[in-house]
């Protein structure tokens, strides 16, 4: 009997081991995850969706994004979609234009599931849809609620009354039987790596075993997890790790293992007291293995198995990067990690992969996001925790560890004014720099107004605890507060004292060594130690001196372990790379010359490596100590506030924090975003002489775009198929053999390239995409480019011609004689002769009769002559037209002659002439008014050069005796509009130039 027990005993003990071994430890909340949400850039109708409810998205063989909706479909590729709907007279087009469910096929084509319409696919070579039958041969039902991609070449569909098997070898589709205990409608289907398959019933989860013909419903001991599994199962997916996830109707979610034990979601698996849950309608694994949980009216819920809570991701009406909806009804990660995301307000799509950067951001309807949008200020006490400065009296305090945000304002007359500097004293005590100074209990958190009353109604700018003292930076010069007795003692810059302060307005207080280090607006004072107030050496901009402060207004400093110092300035990032108290300072500039976006550095931070991160005026970027090499940080790598003015910066452990207009950035500088090479770049569409190319006709990897003899016009549509950052990726295309350089797509267009009249011959279109951001790259692909010659342009009838024309030359050889070569020679000669006086004569005549004799240039006739014919063969906008007055010309002609006011007229006309190109048109319009008519200009374009004319002539003197007179001129620009008149185009230009008028003279307007 105590043998038996003793043997139970260590059969217990085992047991209780493997269980623990089995059960998944939960993984510890890293520090920020709390507050790391994803940024979601939304994309609706008026991006071109045609329905803002979107309920499926999909990826296709070559990378572009499928997104279905209750109105239709669409071809994304990042700038463009191309829509499909149904119009019910079209066999090709759509069966039914609220799409359900899609599914990107291997081979290029994409299964689509309808709400009553059926099965359909896309057939990338008719840029069309084949419809399968509904009934035998065909679906159980017309209404289609999911498609899964089976293990082999099985495609699964779940209809309404029921489950069927599509073949993609044979293309047939077979009704699986699922026995008498199913109900005929179904939700989902889905198989996973083991073969077995699973459906979701109107009656609940039911497996079939790999092997097995019948299929057994799912049961659990777990009463909470029986209610969703007897539910409506509307979703079903397998992670990374085995586990099966299932989503139900009204009763959450639950995951089996893959020891067949089935475990809750937190917070959602079961009823909530009662109370029915919504609609969980799509499953996604993302990064490192959290499953996001879409549903109808909650938004995304992400867990991660054995977490002991979820997170929550839904629409904040207060942030524009959140969930455009809460009702989710589709989910994808596509091949470059962006996640997508299928609402009822559109798709959004989050990158991924973006982790060196993220936001805190501002709202009031959300726990930890920020009391207001500014950051003022930011600072690190002993606890680790990390204190937000901002608008309007208010601070952040967020504690990394705990996740945890808690909101703060001051009172009195710094309720309404900016909090900028933080301090913590010897007892712990957190100051605070705002109009005057205030003191928090961090504790209790209990806030202390006007602590020192001297200070009251100064703005503080900046506090540095140097103990006994507290360094206090103002509008007002400096103060040094002693903690001892609470003496407050003041000092400033002295316009008689040269080793004063250099300026009142302190905008830094750092410690470098022993000495003090205080930055103002017009260079660096030194201090030997904190007691100073005077006696300072000054660090100053010196011009024409390379190796002085490149600008006075300075912000942060930062020494690294090397002994460097960098300081930040209004002229780039200033680096003294050896430092000796008393010896000569050297600095070296990084601007933007090397690289920085912006040369208004504000504040600077180091890395664990001592590489400077700094923030500029539109920016965050990354200084290599070493190479020095600027890497600047985009989209890609999660940076989304992009305007920083105040010194507001800090490291918190490994993390970096700057505040900027719009909420906090924290920088991870051990995470580097890598999108590696994920996404290609590809023509997603082309027009080849005015006829648009199938997508199955598109060319891939290297095979050529033929062009045939009609037309010779070209227009390919391409794209870098990752949808990283599609705003920040810059686009260029050069066709080698006809270009000589690059053309750049402009900025904010969908990157096309257009070409009509192209010669006969082979050609290479080449192709370039260049992304921003810390690991910016450059991709370039190139497709080889057929023009297929005319009938006259044939290698046969070249030399058929040749063959002719030597034929002809023997034949004239032997008739012509000698006289005859002489006479006809001579006559010749006569006739080119007087040919040549006759069109130099009508040639001057021509001339004099269409030039301003004072201007030399067009006259009225000749010009509107000319420009008519501009106007006729001119697109609208491809053309403008610049009238110019001469400003209190009248005043000129009155107070210097007539003869000066000439001399004005002849240098407007020069100065015209040196701005115009060889096609455009200048004219005397009429007394003091001319004219240029500008043939393929955009209205932009135009209003340049006008502006750089008008400029030159204001910089431009007559001189008249001692009098150096100074003629400026009003301009009026007008683009051509379709169907306009001449006079109409005309008459808007003037209306322009009158407005210029009135609006000061001396400045160009443009029409509207």
């Amino acid at each position: 009997m105590n043998r038996l027990t003793h043997t139970h005993r260590w059969m217990l003990l085992l047991g209780w081991l493997l269980i623990a071994i089995t059960i998944p430890t939960p993984a510890p909340a890293t520090p920020w995850s709390a507050f790391d949400a994803p940024w979601f850039v939304r994309i609706g109708i008026d991006e071109g969706l045609p329905h803002s409810v979107t309920t499926a998205v999909a990826q296709d063989r070559d990378g572009l994004i499928w997104i279905g909706t209750m109105g239709g479909l669409v071809r994304y590729d990042g700038y463009r979609m191309q829509r499909f709907e149904a119009d019910g007279k079209d066999a090709s087009n759509l069966p039914d234009s609220y799409v359900r469910a899609l599914l990107a096929l291997p081979d290029g084509r994409v299964l689509v599931g309808t709400n009553a319409g059926g099965l359909a696919v896309f057939e990338p070579s008719t840029n069309g849809f084949h419809t399968y039958p509904v009934g035998p041969g065909g679906t159980s039902d017309r209404k289609i609620y999911t498609l899964a991609q089976g293990r082999e070449h099985d495609v699964w569909i779940a209809t309404d009354r029921g489950v069927d098997r599509l073949d993609l070898r044979t293309n047939r589709i077979q009704t699986v039987a699922l026995g008498a205990h199913l109900a005929p409608r179904n939700f989902s289907v889905f198989e996973d790596t083991d073969g077995n398959l699973w459906v979701g019933n109107d009656r609940g989860l039911f497996e079939r075993r790999a092997g097995s013909r019948s299929f057994v419903r799912t049961t659990t001991q777990d009463p909470r997890i029986a209610t969703v599994l007897d539910d409506q199962i509307w979703s079903i997916a397998e992670d990374g790790a085995g586990r099966i996830w299932v989503g139900s109707g009204q009763s959450g979610a639950a995951y089996r293992d893959r020891d067949g034990a089935w475990h809750a979601v937190p917070g959602f698996t079961g009823y909530d007291a009662g109370a029915r849950r919504p609609t969980v309608r799509a499953l996604l694994e993302v990064g490192n293995g959290t499953m996001w949980i879409g549903t109808d009216g909650a938004g995304i819920i992400a867990y991660r198995a054995g977490d002991p809570n979820t997170r929550v991701y839904n629409h904040d009406p207060a942030r524009a990067s959140s969930l455009p909806g809460d009702t989710v009804r589709g989910l994808l990660e596509d091949a470059s990690g962006n996640r997508w995301v299928a609402t009822d307000l559109g798709v959004a799509r989050d990158d991924g992969r973006a982790r060196t950067a993220f936001s805190v951001l501002p709202s009031p309807l959300r726990p930890r996001t920020l009391a207001n949008p500014n950051v003022h200020g930011v600072f690190v006490d002993s606890h680790d925790r990390i204190w937000l400065g901002l608008g309007m009296g208010r601070i952040d305090v967020i504690d990394p560890d705990r996740q945890h945000l808690r909101h703060l304002r001051l009172g009195g007359s710094q309720a309404h004014r900016d909090v900028q500097a933080f301090a913590e004293d010897p007892n712990g005590r957190i100051w605070i720099g705002s109009q005057g100074m205030a003191r928090i209990d961090p504790d209790t958190m209990q806030v202390h107004d006007a602590v020192l009353p001297t200070l009251d109604g100064k703005p503080v700018l900046t506090l540095l605890r140097t103990d006994p003292y507290l360094l206090i930076g103002t509008y007002e010069g400096a103060y040094r507060y002693d903690f001892r007795n609470g003496q407050l003692t003041h000092f400033e810059h002295r316009a008689d004292d040269p080793h004063s302060l250099a300026s009142d307005t302190v905008r830094q207080i750092v410690r470098v060594g022993d000495e003090i280090w205080y930055a103002t607006t017009r260079g660096i004072s030194i201090a030997p130690n904190a007691q100073a107030d005077g006696g300072f050496r000054q660090l100053r901009h010196r011009d024409g001196d390379d190796t002085s402060l490149p600008q006075d207004y300075v912000g942060g400093i930062a020494r690294d372990a090397k002994g460097r110092i960098w300081v930040s300035t209004f002229g780039g990032l200033a680096v003294i790379d050896h430092y000796r108290p008393g010896e000569t300072v050297r600095f070296r500039t990084i601007g933007q010359a090397q690289g920085l976006g912006s040369s208004k550095v504000n504040a600077v931070l180091l890395d664990d490596e001592d590489h400077p991160w700094v923030s500029v005026s539109n920016g965050v970027a990354r200084i290599d100590a070493v190479t020095g090499r600027v890497r600047n940080l985009g989209m890609r790598d999660g940076l989304h506030i992009a305007s920083y003015i105040y010194i507001a910066a800090a490291r918190a452990d490994d993390h970096l924090l700057f505040g900027g207009l719009g909420g906090l950035t924290v920088v991870r500088p051990h995470v580097l975003a890598d999108h590696g090479t994920s996404g290609r770049l590809a023509i997603t569409a082309a027009t080849l002489n005015g006829r648009a190319l199938t997508p199955g006709k598109l060319p891939r990897n290297g095979q050529p775009l033929i062009v045939d003899r009609s037309g010779r016009s070209l227009r390919v549509d391409f794209a870098l198929l990752d949808y990283h950052a599609p705003r920040e990726t810059t686009y260029s295309y050069r066709m080698q053999g006809f270009d000589s350089a690059w053309t750049q797509t402009p900025k904010g267009t969908p990157p096309a390239a257009i070409y009509t009249n192209l010669p006969h011959g082979e050609y290479t279109l080449q192709l370039r995409a260049q992304t921003h951001g810390m690991n910016a790259r450059t991709v370039a692909t190139n497709y080889p480019v057929v023009v297929r010659p005319l009938w006259f342009e044939t290698l046969t009838f070249r030399v058929a011609m040749v063959l002719l024309a030597i034929a002809l030359i023997v034949a004239l050889v032997h008739l012509r004689t000698l006289y005859l070569r002489r006479q006809a020679r001579r006559l010749q000669e006569e006739v080119d002769a007087r040919t040549r006086d006759l069109q130099a004569a009508n040639e001057r005549l021509d001339q004099l009769a269409g030039t301003d004799e004072l201007s030399g240039l067009y006259n009225r006739r000749r010009f509107l002559e000319l420009a008519e014919a501009v106007r006729k063969h001119a697109k609208p906008g491809k053309a403008c037209i610049a009238l110019l007055d001469l400003d209190r010309f009248k005043q000129v002609n009155d107070t210097f002659g007539h003869l000066v006011g000439d001399d004005a007229i002849r240098a407007v006309a020069k100065i015209m002439r040196a701005h115009c190109r060889a096609d455009d048109l200048a004219a005397r319009f009429g007394g003091e008014e001319l004219v240029i008519c500008l043939p393929d200009s955009t209205l932009e374009q135009t209003l340049r050069m006008a502006e750089r004319m008008r400029e030159t002539l204001a910089q431009t003197c007559i001189r008249h005796e001692q009098d150096e007179i100074i003629v400026t001129v009003s301009i009026g620009v007008a683009a051509l509009r379709e169907g306009e008149s001449l006079q109409q185009w005309i008459s808007r230009a003037d209306a322009a130039l009158y407005a210029a008028k009135d609006a000061g003279r001396n400045r160009c307007e443009a029409a509207p």
